[in-house]
């Protein structure tokens, strides 16, 4: 397969770096300039250079795009690549609202191409090894589910990123930016859809000081910009989401940007009726299982001390560490895996890549939770997964 990834921000460089270890062959990465996309092609020694998204689409050369621009590009981009018959690969959010996101579900579903979303974190080797005893039936029934999804990369109110903005990211922000992630989480793990949710978000700052330049997501700089304007800010910073899962399951999930010390924590604990399991991404290659009439266990990340199918997941032997880069390799191992089955006529692999079909319940699930918070109600969720 030939690749080309759209986006060359904080996460396009990490789609290249992980379909180049998955053994796919990329061909180049398009940035928002000519200049920029020269810039990104160099830097990361790809050999094609185009000049534009439209470029990519009528390469027939291409047979995969990988799309990691600004939320407000995803819908369109998918749409025209999905048309020009390209495989689609796209970062979350699939789109900016449920209408566009189901048409989206909709023309996959008529197409002969793959599309996939990235939640790379349910590739977490633990995270897979906790949906494996679930389905086994080794956690007995599930009662309720806490944990969340923090950070702290806009701590201070002069901390600017095209993702606080509306226009830019969508009208939710932390909710849709990290909190998906964790909400798709726990239904990889758990197979149970939320049926209800109530939220209750906070802007920690109205009004930001936007430098003049341009800011990358986790920049890293430690400057502060000489030249600023303020901008009121119209997306949350943090919030607190109960949740009611289908079956009788509760949860509660905290999201944050905000949370000094915290760079990229996804945490959960899983509470049910045999065992609980808990897990955090800042520490992801162990996993606490919790008994309550014999001793506590700590599962370390090791193919040999899991089960199933979850060691084909596991590059390395126990004892040395997988992590964040490993999640978008496995993804897109399952991802390309699909797209050759596609090809061959066979029936993909189980359980699969994040699809557009995941993208959208996500997409469906913020609706109802800016609706809740708006409302200051609870806000059902049918069988249909639309908000009732």
């Amino acid at each position: 397969m030939r690749a080309v990834v759209v986006g060359s921000g904080f996460i396009g460089p990490v789609h290249v770096e992980a379909l180049l270890r998955a053994g796919q062959d990329v061909l180049g990465i398009v940035a928002s300039s000519p200049q920029k996309t020269a810039q990104a092609c160099e830097a990361l020694s790809l050999r094609q250079v185009y000049d534009s998204y439209e470029a990519v689409l009528a390469d027939p050369q291409v047979d995969v795009v990988h799309i990691t621009t600004p939320n407000r590009l995803h819908y369109d981009m998918a749409k025209s690549a999905i048309a020009a018959g390209k495989h689609v690969m796209c970062e979350k959010p699939l789109a900016m609202d449920s209408r566009q996101s189901a048409e989206l579900v909709h023309l996959a579903q008529q197409s002969d191409v793959v599309t996939g979303v990235n939640y790379n974190i349910r590739y977490y080797p633990l995270c897979r090894e906790a949906a494996r005893r679930n389905a086994d039936g080794e956690l007995g029934k599930v009662h309720h589910i806490t944990g969340g999804y923090v950070q702290d990369w806009l701590f201070h109110p002069t901390d600017f990123n095209w993702r606080v903005l509306a226009s830019e990211g969508g009208p939710l922000r932390a909710v849709a930016d990290i909190g998906t992630h964790w909400l798709d989480l726990i239904h990889f793990i758990t197979k149970t859809p939320v049926r209800s949710v109530c939220a209750d978000l906070q802007t920690v700052y109205p009004v930001r000081r936007r430098p003049t330049g341009n800011v990358e997501t986790y920049s890293g700089s430690s400057s502060q910009p000489q030249s600023t304007q303020p901008i009121d800010i119209d997306t949350e910073d943090a919030g607190s989401i109960l949740v009611r899962f289908e079956g009788g399951a509760h949860g509660c999930m905290t999201v944050s940007q905000v949370t000094a010390g915290r760079k990229n924590c996804c945490r959960f604990e899983l509470a049910a009726s045999e065992q609980t399991l808990a897990w955090n991404s800042e520490s992801p290659n162990e996993m606490f299982v919790g008994h309550r009439d014999r001793p506590n266990e700590m599962l370390l990340r090791d193919p040999a001390l899991v089960g199933g199918s979850v060691a084909e997941g596991i590059s390395y032997p126990g004892g040395h560490n997988e992590g964040f880069p490993d999640t978008f390799k496995h993804c897109f191992i399952d991802f390309y895996r699909a797209i050759e089955a596609k090809q061959n006529g066979e029936t993909a692999p189980t359980p699969g890549h994040p699809s557009f079909a995941d993208g959208h319940r996500e997409v469906v699930l913020c609706e109802a939770i800016l609706k809740s918070h708006h409302d200051r109600r609870w806000i059902d969720i049918g069988e249909s997964g639309e908000p009732g």
